[in-house]
């Protein structure tokens, strides 16, 4: 069994007895160790989306045409879809190895807030997911001639609103967590939800190119993003615990 699991189990085996337990920080890091443990060893899980990204951003190019001009006015949208698929390629093994193994289970008898131990596992998604796409993005962006100003605003813009994608799509994962083939399932849930954040983060990179301001899209990216550190949280325990408890 993992050290981070383990301790997790202690600390409902103390509260049950009325022991002192550690504290939450202790527990937050201890779910970030492991879920990043467990991911390194399954490193398909977090090249699979990086690969679908690099691949969707090559095949375009080929199958539209390589105008210069044409490819870099559809550079942002195609960008940015490309991005939000791929980030929801991965989620729906967020909570999925935790399901198999009863690990999850004892998430929810662990004395520490539950939404605090899923804004970690989120986290770790984070991390290993939209942080990178937003850092490849630049890159990807040379072969649809987006122009070189704009490579700083989509990588901002990419990582903020991969973070509200993450929190956002993790509420669809732990809906469907229980279910056999819930992929499909969560797409449909979760795919309207990521319409505000991917028309501003879209928007942001197109005014970078035409030279308007992009800070109002960037803002309102922050408030999303603000919005759903409130709220989702919250909403990812309460789904883990439908899904687990019926």
């Amino acid at each position: 069994m993992p050290r981070g699991e383990s301790r997790l189990i202690d600390d409902a085996r103390l509260a049950s007895r009325g022991e002192p337990r550690t504290g939450l920080a202790v527990a937050v890091w201890a779910t970030l160790k492991r879920d990043l443990t467990q991911l390194a060893r399954r490193r398909g899980d977090v090249l699979n989306p990086l690969v679908f990204f690099a691949l969707v951003i090559t095949l375009f190019p080929i199958g539209i045409s390589p105008d210069p001009e044409l490819l870099a006015t559809i550079a942002p949208g195609l960008l940015w879809v490309a991005a939000l698929l791929s980030a929801l390629l991965s989620l729906d093994s967020l909570f999925r190895s935790d399901f198999d193994d009863g690990s999850l289970e004892q998430l929810l008898l662990a004395p520490h807030p539950l939404p605090m131990l899923g804004l970690a596992k989120v986290a770790v998604h984070w991390l290993l997911t939209g942080l990178p796409l937003a850092l490849m993005a630049p890159v990807l962006g040379i072969m649809l001639s987006l122009p070189a100003g704009s490579y700083l605003m989509l990588a901002v813009s990419l990582a903020l609103g991969s973070a509200s994608l993450s929190l956002i799509g993790a509420i669809g994962a732990a809906l469907t967590v229980g279910l056999s083939r819930g992929g499909v399932l969560l797409s449909l849930l979760v795919l309207p939800l990521y319409i505000p954040v991917l028309i501003f983060g879209a928007g942001a990179v197109q005014a970078s190119i035409l030279g308007d301001g992009a800070a109002a899209h960037l803002a309102i990216l922050g408030a999303l993003l603000a919005l759903a550190l409130m709220l989702a949280p919250w909403a990812i325990a309460a789904a883990l615990r439908i899904s687990i408890n019926g």
